[in-house]
């Protein structure tokens, strides 16, 4: 039985207002310049934002300049410049947007009990009488003017009325409510925006500003647009004072994913918003979490083995959006210790070790699944050096285990248990070094001493526990033999270089002699 619909909202287009390059610039830290602004200003017209909020044009000459260059250089969206409800910060936001090709300035004053007593120390009455004088010197300058409610939603759901029906008289055309301090909830959000749409007159539209200091702004944005905001005011990446703003990313792919339940749609252009989280991140210098939704690092990748089985036969299975929807490359299959075999034969498929036979990769699979235990998240270059170790010889011995004791001014010692035909049978040796040792430990359980000849050491893959590769070549009669071991530690890489060797020497005598030469016994 198929879930009843909502009623299709009867304006569903949701303004997008971005202020990363004045409510994003004020996280602890950012400072952006010019060329930072105007770049991040092209990419959020190429992305499709409604509005941009410049900046705060009164906070200093350098951000007046800043507004001004992105008002004559960015067509497309609305330009914005915020200013506090007196004539230095209107006249100041009026000359800075004034070459834009679609000026707004947007000016706000405090509402909330504590906010006009503790720090406007001003009565209501005065309140209400600066926000039209403010509103009506904006549009002096605009057509187009916002006036926001500080600290709405700790204000007086009556009051909010009255000072808002005073701005749309005074000539504002857009009535932003701001959770400023991020207290609000979804219900709240939803209640507050369908009282005042109704108290309103018909053609204002209402906006939305929330804040993240209870990690509600996404749902509170949401909820006021459930409740009649048909503007949202976010930032790129959710960047912002605190706890930071609303997440452009996480609202709209919300009503881009959910448009059966929301009914809503933006004009954003998905497919630029990672490049545009990517820009942000890299010129504010806040990285971006991983796990951070739609951006994130982690967003579409999958690691756990039951995922991956699903996303290889459906990606709907475990995916509600395509990465490419935003811009980023199809899902990754994440190859760790969670990962199952028919990831792990995947991601040898996209690598290019297609037709392995099933017992090569049934071995590589152990290798990985104890290399993940160690590594974490195993990346193309470890699973590379898995495969090109070479395993085409009978493994007669494998490795099980070792303990290496080491160090200067005593003689280093190794335990090695190996896997045999016979069963696990264990061995000590002493040697010049760890490696030497573990050598003398590994002939005493094989009965075999070929001669060292050569010894390489490389790092095949990256960070700080990348694989090593262990290259020799040791001489067994008239035999040259190569062998090569592949371990995030390089005793373990040197102990299966050189049980590869002693394996090729075992591989070469045939099953009677190779049965008469084994002696586990001989230790």
């Amino acid at each position: 039985m198929t879930q009843p619909q909502p009623p299709a909202p009867v304006n569903p287009r949701i303004r997008i207002f971005d202020t990363t390059l004045r409510d994003g610039e004020q996280s602890p830290g950012v400072a952006l310049g010019h060329p930072q602004k105007l770049e991040i200003a092209h990419t959020l017209a190429r992305l499709g934002v409604d509005v941009i909020e410049a900046g705060f044009p009164i906070a200093s000459p350098g951000d007046l300049e800043g507004v001004s260059r992105i008002a004559r250089e960015v067509r497309g969206p609305i330009i914005a410049g915020l200013a506090r409800a007196n004539r230095a910060d209107i006249e100041a936001a009026a000359q800075a947007v004034e070459a834009a090709e679609k000026p707004r300035i947007h000016t706000f004053i405090a509402t909330s009990p504590i906010h006009m007593a503790k720090k406007l120390n001003l009565e209501p009455d005065a309140v209400v009488e600066r926000a039209v004088q403010a509103v009506q010197l904006a549009r002096s300058f605009v057509d187009d003017v916002e006036f926001s409610a500080e600290d709405a939603t700790r204000s007086e759901w009556e009051f909010l009325v009255r000072i808002f029906k005073a701005a749309v008289e005074a000539g504002a055309g857009t009535i932003n409510v701001p959770d400023t301090v991020g207290y609000t909830t979804p219900k709240e959000m939803r209640e507050l925006f369908a009282f005042l749409k109704g108290a309103l007159p018909e053609h204002v539209i209402l906006s939305s500003h929330c804040h993240d200091d209870l990690g509600m702004a996404v749902a509170n944005s949401i909820a006021a647009a459930e409740g009649g905001a048909r503007q949202i005011e976010c930032t790129i990446n959710g960047i912002g004072e605190r706890a930071g703003n609303a997440s452009l990313e996480e609202i709209v792919m919300a009503f881009h994913t959910r448009k059966d339940v929301y009914g809503f749609e933006t004009g954003v252009r998905t497919r630029e918003i990672y490049r545009a989280s990517r820009l942000v991140s890299r010129l504010s210098g806040m990285p971006v979490q991983p796990n951070k939704a739609v951006v994130g690092d982690n967003a579409f990748a999958h690691e756990s083995g039951i995922h991956q089985d699903g996303v290889i036969k459906a990606r709907e299975t475990y995916e509600i959006m395509n990465a490419e929807t935003v811009g980023r490359e199809a899902a990754v299959l994440v190859m760790g210790k969670h990962s199952g075999r028919a990831a792990f034969r995947k991601a040898l498929n996209d690598l290019g070790y297609e037709g392995l036979p099933d017992d090569k990769v049934q071995y590589l699979f152990g290798r990985f699944k104890d290399l993940a235990d160690r590594k974490g998240q195993i990346y193309a270059d470890d699973l590379r050096a898995l495969v090109d170790a070479r395993t085409d010889v009978p493994q007669t011995f494998t490795l099980e285990g070792f303990q290496i004791t080491s160090g200067m001014n005593m003689t280093p010692v190794a335990f090695v248990r190996l896997q045999t035909p016979e069963g696990a049978v264990d061995a000590t040796a002493h040697g010049d070094g760890p490696v030497d040792a573990a050598y003398g430990a590994i002939s005493k359980i094989t009965g075999l001493s070929p001669e060292l000849e050569t010894y390489r050491i490389q790092a095949v893959t990256r960070g700080d526990d990348a694989l090593g590769e262990v290259s020799i070549t040791a001489r067994y009669g008239e035999k040259l033999l190569s062998g090569s071991g592949v371990a995030t530690d390089i005793v373990e890489a040197s102990a299966r270089a050189w049980l590869r060797i002693m394996n090729m020497i075992v591989a070469g005598m045939g099953a009677e002699a190779r049965k008469g030469e084994f002696a586990p016994g001989r230790l």
